[in-house]
């Protein structure tokens, strides 16, 4: 059985997974460094936070929709937690930039947290000021989550299946 499909079996087996969703510039990146962390079960990169149902990435992309480019990640609980999820989104991108990631411009790049409950919104905010009180500086949004929609099938897993590395992710200890 594939990788994929062994996922695929174990996010329909337990029902306590959690998830989180991300927005932190091009999905591509943040889905890379997401795929790899411990307890991670599934990624789903799409859209969110903006006032177009079933956007294309053509409309998100020209900036028309409102929508990030985002990522929906699939977790165990029992083996990783919210608050590594939120520390795994700040560590592997430029929190400080401004509708923004590298050379990708436009508010569809912007950073964001999208919490699904009064939890993960405590947890982010802490996280936040934690940075903060080092010195950083934070443009990331931490919005309550709206509908996401799955972005289509070519950009899922799109750096495992074209043997690329991120240009405008990259990994660096903050906590």
């Amino acid at each position: 059985m594939s990788q994929e499909k062994t996922k695929q079996a174990e996010v329909a087996v337990n029902s306590n997974n959690e998830t989180a969703i991300f927005a932190s510039g091009c999905f591509w990146g943040t889905e890379f460094y997401f795929q790899k962390a411990n307890g991670v079960i599934s990624t789903t990169v799409g859209y969110t936070g903006g006032s177009t149902e079933n956007p294309t990435y053509q409309q998100v992309s020209g900036g028309r929709t409102g929508h990030a480019e985002a990522i929906k990640v699939t977790y165990d609980p029992t083996k990783t937690s919210y608050e590594n999820m939120v520390k795994l989104f700040y560590e592997t991108h430029d929190q400080s930039q401004q509708d923004r990631q590298g050379p990708d411009i436009g508010s569809q790049y912007r950073s964001g947290i999208f919490y699904e409950n009064e939890e993960q919104k405590a947890i982010a905010e802490k996280l936040t000021g934690e940075l903060k009180s080092k010195g950083y500086k934070v443009a990331t949004e931490i919005t309550k989550a709206g509908p996401f929609y799955a972005a289509e099938n070519y950009h899922q897993d799109y750096y495992e299946k074209n043997g690329q590395s991120p240009y405008c992710h990259r990994y660096i200890k903050k906590f």
